[in-house]
């Protein structure tokens, strides 16, 4: 007998799913690259905010593309909806990266600027959550032990990235009391938070967020490779 016709819609709701995975593959290091130059650099400055804001809205793409597959499932839609809500909070305020860095004494641009960076961290988290869903309803179970073996190791890089901006802010909030704690540790401890309490300690920062999202970037591509190989090539 031959084979039965693939579903048509459900290749639809598959082709959806790949460009979708393909947009937030690209769309993350890219609105990595475009904030951080936007916020600390003058190289854009012509531009004004449009591209900070043109390379986040491609992460918004990316998961409106992943919400044609599987919508009568409840746990992958509602882990959806939670980054495509953080998502759009990002995309809303990375205009104030530009602001921020034109106007460096705006308390309230700083403040929008923070919100931005900790909404981005809790992004990259739900977007692991996604993953871990999207891998559990693939029939691969290679794929799907490395989805949840790495998005729990992601999951845990980004609660030390938490901490240690918690610990960078709270060094930042009181200078007095930053210099007393400094003089109080002990001396690898204190050149430790010596690092932290320097003006370019943000980009010791981004060296942690660095291997979560290089993973979820690796596990981004084993998806839509799996896909392709396993539903497209099967169809073929």
């Amino acid at each position: 007998m031959a084979d039965p016709a693939p579903d048509p819609e459900l290749l639809r709701s598959l082709g959806r799913l790949v460009r979708g995975l393909s947009a937030l593959f690209w769309g993350l290091p890219l609105a990595l690259i475009i904030c951080v130059w936007t916020a600390n650099s003058q190289w854009l400055k012509g531009a004004g905010w449009v591209p900070p804001v043109v390379s986040t809205g491609l992460l918004v793409f990316g998961l409106w593309q992943l919400s044609a597959f599987q919508k009568q499932e409840r746990v992958w839609r509602k882990a959806l909806d939670a980054a495509t809500v953080l998502a759009i909070i990002n995309l809303s305020l990375t205009p104030f990266l530009y602001w921020s860095n034109q106007v460096p004494s705006n308390k309230f641009f700083f403040v929008m600027v923070v919100i931005l960076a900790v909404s981005a961290l809790l992004f990259l988290g739900s977007l692991n959550l996604v993953l871990q869903r999207l891998g559990a309803m693939l029939p691969d179970e290679a794929l799907r032990l490395d989805t949840k073996q790495f998005t729990g190791l992601n999951l845990n890089l980004l609660l030390v990235v938490f901490v240690l901006c918690a610990i960078y802010f709270g060094l930042h909030v009181s200078p007095s009391f930053t210099a007393d704690l400094l003089a109080s540790l002990p001396g690898w401890l204190s050149r430790i938070a010596m690092i932290f309490d320097s003006q370019s300690s943000y980009y010791v920062l981004l060296l942690f967020v660095l291997p979560p999202l290089a993973m979820t970037m690796a596990l981004l591509w084993k998806t839509k490779e799996v896909i392709l190989d396993n539903v497209f090539g099967a169809a073929r």
